[in-house]
């Protein structure tokens, strides 16, 4: 049995949409993604994704939608028109907040000229730009499709196109990569401007080509000082860490991911996404979709190929893996509200953790040690 009272209300609500195509698959990715044969099936997977929508839309109950992210795969590979049919599609069966944020991940080697128009014209007012390294030499370790020119050209003309509140994403500790080098990035990237940024260490995810055939990686203690003065350097330009691996200017953190770190729910549609949702009679679930795009495609009746329930006992380790990422974390009141379960059911492991200066008072927040070491916090729950 889950914990939560069905007479509590329940969390804000997210949709998440997965776009399963990319020009070329990364030898770092471990994402759900596929490279593309010939033209992306724009109008049948338009199809799917609503036909989908459809089985699902009882998940919503009446809730209004405060946040969107299409996420890859490469969304940026579909057209602008085929967004514009798509959210007139959602739009005529869920509810959007009037100031819903919506984001779409993409690709500065997908973007021909106008595209961004289109995007803003269909609906979306926030972009998570793909740059990973303005670096040509990492960008050729990393396999990305674009150079460091398509990158800034990227920016420039999203800026353009009226994109004003945008991500930049960036991955340091690449093969080879000095500090000097990954502080390199950083500053290119500030001269954008951008409000947000994902700023993130590669990591050597199984079953991707990198795993296999692992590249020379910068040691711990060269990693260190790249996150150190990275760090130093972000927040002298006025960005706060906010969450593990995001940074933003005052006020321009990403609602869509603040929902997920505070246990909230979301929806998913499309091969592979995820989802997760607190339904009517207290109970808590997560659920995924077919991953292989041809068979979510040709896909008769539910495209859920699983569900599974978030057991009582699971639900505080669920709960504080998401919350603890938040630098500020959150509210004791949280942990009852999103989880139905009192505070006292894991009193003992937060006292502990308190006395070694891992979380500190009143608040589920772990402190910086705390943060430097989550991973092991987190197994005191269990």
């Amino acid at each position: 049995m889950t914990a939560l009272n069905p007479a509590q209300p329940r969390p804000p609500l997210s949709l998440y949409i997965h776009v399963p195509w990319c020009v070329r698959k990364c030898p770092y990715c471990d994402f759900n993604s596929h490279a593309v044969q010939n033209d992306v099936p724009e109008s049948a997977y338009l199809n799917a994704l609503l036909e989908d929508l459809d089985q699902d839309l009882a998940l919503a109950d009446g809730r209004s939608i405060q946040t969107v992210f299409i996420g890859g795969g490469t969304p940026s590979l579909m057209s602008g028109d085929f967004y514009r049919k798509l959210f007139r599609g959602l739009s005529e069966r869920l509810i959007f907040a009037g100031d819903a944020e919506i984001t779409l991940e993409a690709n500065p080697g997908t973007l021909e000229e106008g595209r961004f128009e289109a995007f803003r014209e269909a609906g979306i007012n926030r972009l998570s730009i793909g740059v990973q390294s303005f670096n040509p030499t990492h960008l050729k370790a990393l396999g990305r499709i674009h150079d460091s020119a398509a990158a800034h050209r990227a920016i420039d003309t999203a800026k353009k196109a009226g994109f004003d509140n945008f991500n930049l994403d960036l991955m340091h500790g690449l093969p080879g990569q000095t500090p000097e080098e990954a502080l390199a990035d950083l500053q290119s990237a500030m001269s954008h401007e951008p409000p947000h940024l994902s700023w993130y260490q590669l990591t050597l995810e199984p079953n991707t080509e990198f795993y296999s055939r692992p590249p020379d990686l910068p040691d711990d203690d060269l990693l260190w000082e790249i996150s150190q003065r990275g760090g130093d350097y972000l927040r002298q330009q006025g960005f706060n860490d906010y969450e593990i691996s995001a940074w933003c200017r005052e006020g321009k953190a990403s609602r869509h991911n603040l929902n997920y770190w505070s246990f909230g729910d979301y929806m998913a549609l499309g091969a592979g996404g995820h989802g997760k949702i607190s339904l009517p009679d207290g109970t808590i679930k997560r659920y995924w979709k077919t991953r292989q795009p041809e068979a979510y495609l040709n896909r008769i009746g539910s495209r859920t190929a699983g569900n599974d329930n978030i057991e009582a006992a699971e639900l505080p380790l669920e709960f504080l893996m998401n919350a603890l990422r938040l630098r500020k974390g959150v509210d004791e009141s949280l942990f009852y509200d999103r989880t139905g379960l009192p505070l006292t059911s894991v009193a003992v492991q937060l006292e502990r953790l308190r006395e070694d200066k891992l979380l500190v008072r009143d608040r589920l927040q772990a402190t910086d040690l705390g943060q430097r070491y989550l991973n092991s916090l987190l197994e005191r729950f269990l």
